[in-house]
């Protein structure tokens, strides 16, 4: 849509209106309210007559109102009703094609919330490529949800209807991050009610609100401020060991990341030792623990450890041989 050409045409109506307020006030001997219902009632072609007896000059008036007046107007109506239409169509197909791709999405993340740290999560899992879907009412943060290219809900994430519509009942886990620990608490419950089983993992700004989410069924509870002062604090007596955190978590100009991967059913891995399994041969990684089924985690194992069956490895190594571990695991 050319909104410039819908100014211009604005703009002449104007002054057509002004042409003939002036003129039949000026020529005629109309008041400006009189003069201005002429032109208006002309330019509409509602066919009231004249208000006054006309001389030529304002029946001149009234032929250059009518010739510019109605086509100016059409034109200008037009844009408006082109603008309406076309952007109330953009908008329900839209919306239309954000629920289709949404419902076809399968073990995804739900992000609740895009402020600062929904905006942060959506970043790291959008550069993985892992699929998710984000929920925030505030008409702003959809927008800016739009320009990213995120697939989004402008819906309130403490209703039931809400989570069902973002697929909960296929995803791999919800994300609670809105600026309320109340909310947070209320859309644990919500998820909980409607999926069990599914992973939560929730945000609180006050640490003391850490036992309520749990409590209300959060599987893990991060609180960013927390994190944050131990992580400055961890700076000032360990630098060294913050830059191997970063170099290890994040990826870095060496290449290197710190990842996990499952040890599959079908995985030819299964009942083999670390030695056996040729994984830092092959892959050139280091194996920094091994979390069993039970919940226990084992640090530095020993190469005696035999893999089994749900096993998840932590390791330490390049980006492209993490994946091509992944694939054989």
């Amino acid at each position: 849509m050319d909104y410039r050409k819908l100014r211009i045409s604005l703009l002449l109506l104007l002054a057509i209106l002004a042409f003939g307020t002036f003129g039949y006030s000026f020529f005629e001997g109309m008041t400006v309210f009189e003069a201005f219902y002429m032109t208006l009632i002309t330019i509409s072609t509602v066919g009231f007559g004249e208000i006054k007896p006309l001389t030529e000059v304002g029946r001149f008036i009234t032929v250059v109102v009518i010739v510019t007046g109605i086509s100016t107007g059409t034109y200008t109506i037009g844009m408006v009703a082109r603008i309406f239409i076309e952007g109330e169509l953009s908008k329900f197909f839209g919306r239309r094609r954000l629920e289709k791709q949404i419902s076809e999405l399968k073990d995804h993340f739900i992000i609740c919330g895009y402020g600062r740290i929904g905006r942060i999560i959506c970043r790291e899992l959008h550069a993985d490529a892992i699929p998710f879907v984000v929920i925030d009412e505030d008409p702003a943060a959809a927008e800016k949800i739009a320009e990213e290219g995120y697939l989004f809900l402008q819906r309130d994430a403490t209703l039931e209807e809400t989570l069902l519509a973002a697929g909960i009942e296929s995803a791999r886990g919800i994300v609670t991050v809105v600026s309320s620990d109340a909310n947070n608490v209320y859309i644990t419950l919500t998820a909980r009610g409607l999926r069990p089983d599914i992973f939560v993992l929730a945000r609180s700004s006050d640490v003391k609100n850490e036992e309520k989410l749990k409590r209300a069924g959060a599987t893990r509870v991060v609180s960013p401020y927390m994190i944050g002062g131990r992580r400055m604090a961890q700076v000032l007596k360990r630098p060294t060991v913050v830059d191997f955190i970063d170099i290890a978590t994040m990826e870095s100009a060496l290449g290197l990341m710190m990842e996990e991967a499952r040890v599959g059913a079908r995985s030819g891995l299964i009942g083999k030792n670390l030695i056996e399994s040729h994984l830092r041969q092959d892959y050139g990684v280091i194996i920094v623990a091994i979390k069993k089924l039970t919940g226990e985690m084992i640090f530095n194992p020993v190469p005696t450890e035999t893999l089994e069956s749900g096993d998840v490895i932590v390791v330490l190594g390049k980006k492209e041989d993490l994946k091509r571990m992944r694939d054989i695991l």
